[in-house]
């Protein structure tokens, strides 16, 4: 039988664990629900869905940062391409796209948990995406890889209280790879996603072709 003592320990130890649970749901409700399958969203329906600016037209009208050097990688692979060419566009040849073109298919499903977030696409199917939301910092070395390395952190922006954006930087990526069809080269991404559907992604600085960070 239980004496007094053993009885007080079991409420003690129920009381922490409710209580625990109780503050890990509360957390838990910050986070938005994203459940079921995300579509597509493109205000410019040429050529890939994902681009430096989709408001704008591809190629050099997208208007990227690009240092002179890659400028000239641009305009030789667009060059190559019209005449019938693959230009700087290593999908082309089978090899997996990685960020961002990864984030262009027309489903997409995201599982979030307060450590880390999934993405599950049907491009690549080989990777899974994962962003890690923990507070963590850049390792000192990255292994290079196609989907890169990806930290990321929520952001309520409209003060209600949880949390409605998740703001990405990826580094680390294994070339080759280009940004978009034409062969635009890249670098690092910051993306924004949000409940509208609506994924933007930028390179944070004059991007290249297989450079890792």
């Amino acid at each position: 039988m239980f004496n007094r003592s053993s009885a007080l320990v079991l409420t003690m130890l129920g009381a922490l664990v409710f209580t625990q649970n109780g503050a890990g749901a509360a957390d838990d409700a910050k986070y938005p629900n994203w459940k079921g399958q995300w579509g597509r969203f493109n205000t410019n329906q040429e050529g890939q869905a994902v681009k430096f600016d989709p408001s704008k037209p591809s190629g050099p009208g997208q208007q990227a940062p690009l240092t002179p050097e890659y400028q000239k990688v641009l305009r030789d692979s667009m060059a190559d391409q019209a005449k019938g060419g693959l230009g700087n566009y290593p999908s082309a040849r089978c090899y997996l796209g990685g960020m961002p073109r990864t984030m262009s298919p027309s489903m997409q499903e995201y599982v979030i948990t307060p450590e880390t977030t999934y993405i599950l696409t049907v491009i690549d199917l080989a990777e899974i995406r994962r962003i890690f939301t923990d507070g963590r910092d850049w390792p000192a070395e990255i292994e290079p890889s196609y989907l890169g390395y990806s930290i990321g952190r929520w952001i309520d922006e409209d003060g209600q209280g949880s949390y409605t954006t998740l703001v990405v930087e990826t580094r680390g990526f294994k070339g080759p790879r280009a940004y978009d069809h034409t062969g635009l080269p890249l670098h690092s991404i910051i993306s924004r996603s949000s409940r509208s559907g609506s994924i933007s992604t930028k390179p944070t600085r004059a991007p290249c072709t297989t450079r890792s960070r």
